[in-house]
C-alpha cells in the first residue's frame, strides 16, 4: 500500500541519521527525492545511494536568506520531512539568548519559515504531505533539555496550527515523535557512557533502541496515499519505553 512513485519529496537533516534514511526509502518507493543538509561531503554521500532523480541542495537553515534561496529552487513538490534538528544540552541556570537563538532557528523557525515559503510561492501541490520529526521528550523533559524539548513542544503545536490552515487544500500535516535512535546522537553517548550506564539506558525499552530506517518507514507511510486520513497527529515511537510513564 505504500508507494510513493512520481512523487516530488523534499528532506531536509539528510546528511545522516533519520533524514539519510527517509530520503533512501522514499527513493526505493519510487519518489523523486530532492535533500538539503548544511555539510557537501554528506550530502553527496546521501545522493550516491539515490537511484531515481534527485536534486542537492547545501543550505544552513539557521539562516533565512539561505532558506528563502532553497526554496526558489524547488520545483513543485508533493512531500515535505523536516529531519533537520540539534540538541546542544545545557542546564537552565547557563542559558543565554545566543543559545535559545542556537536550539530554536534549527529546530523551530525553519520549519516555519520552510512552510511559510512553500506556501507563498505555492511550491506544495494540492494533497501534499508534511512531516516533522519531533520528540517524545516535548512533553516528557529531562535534565539539560529545557531548551531542546521546548523547541519541539512548539513544533508539534505548529504543525497541528499549519494542518488547520492547509485543510482546504488536502494537505495533509503531521508529527512523528521518537524516543531515542540509533543516530550519531547515541554513537557519541556510548562513547561518554559506562558501558552499565548504557545498558542501562537500553534496558528501559522492552523493543529495544530505535533504527532510523523505523522512523524512516513511518515518514514514508505519511507521505502515501495509504495516510490520506491522517492530519494533525503527534505519532509517538518509543519502543515501549513510556509504557512505564518515564524517561
Amino acid at each position: 500500500m505504500i508507494e510513493l512513485k512520481n512523487k516530488t519529496i523534499l528532506v531536509t537533516g539528510a546528511t545522516s541519521g533519520i533524514g539519510r534514511a527517509t530520503a533512501i526509502l522514499c527513493d526505493q518507493l519510487g519518489a523523486n527525492v530532492i535533500i538539503t543538509g548544511r555539510s557537501v561531503e554528506e550530502l553527496n554521500k546521501t545522493k550516491a545511494v539515490l537511484k531515481n532523480k534527485t536534486e542537492a541542495h547545501t543550505a544552513d537553515l539557521s539562516n533565512e536568506e539561505e532558506i528563502n534561496q532553497l526554496i526558489t529552487k524547488l520545483p513543485i513538490i508533493n512531500g515535505f520531512v523536516h529531519c533537520a534538528g540539534i540538541i546542544s544540552p545545557l542546564p537552565i541556570k547557563f542559558l543565554k539568548a545566543k543559545h535559545i537563538d542556537e536550539i530554536f532557528k534549527i529546530n523551530f523557525s525553519s520549519a516555519v519559515l520552510i512552510s511559510s515559503g512553500l506556501l507563498s510561492a505555492k511550491k506544495l501541490t494540492e494533497g501534499a504531505s508534511v512531516v516533522f520529526i519531533s520528540s517524545v521528550s516535548a512533553e516528557h523533559p529531562y535534565t539539560g533539555g529545557s531548551l531542546y524539548t521546548s523547541s519541539k513542544a512548539a513544533l508539534e503545536s505548529f504543525a497541528k496550527g499549519l494542518a488547520l490552515e492547509t485543510s482546504s487544500k488536502k494537505i495533509r500535516v503531521n508529527t512523528i515523535s521518537p524516543a531515542l535512535v540509533r543516530t550519531k546522537i547515541w554513537d557519541q553517548a556510548e562513547q561518554i557512557y559506562s558501558k552499565e550506564k548504557v545498558s542501562e539506558i537500553e534496558s528501559r525499552y522492552p523493543l529495544g533502541i530505535g533504527e532510523p530506517i523505523d522512523v524512516a518507514n513511518t515518514a514514508a507511510f505519511l507521505l502515501s496515499a495509504a495516510s490520506k486520513w491522517i492530519t494533525g497527529s503527534i505519532i509517538k515511537m518509543d519502543g515501549g519505553l513510556l509504557l512505564n510513564n518515564k524517561i
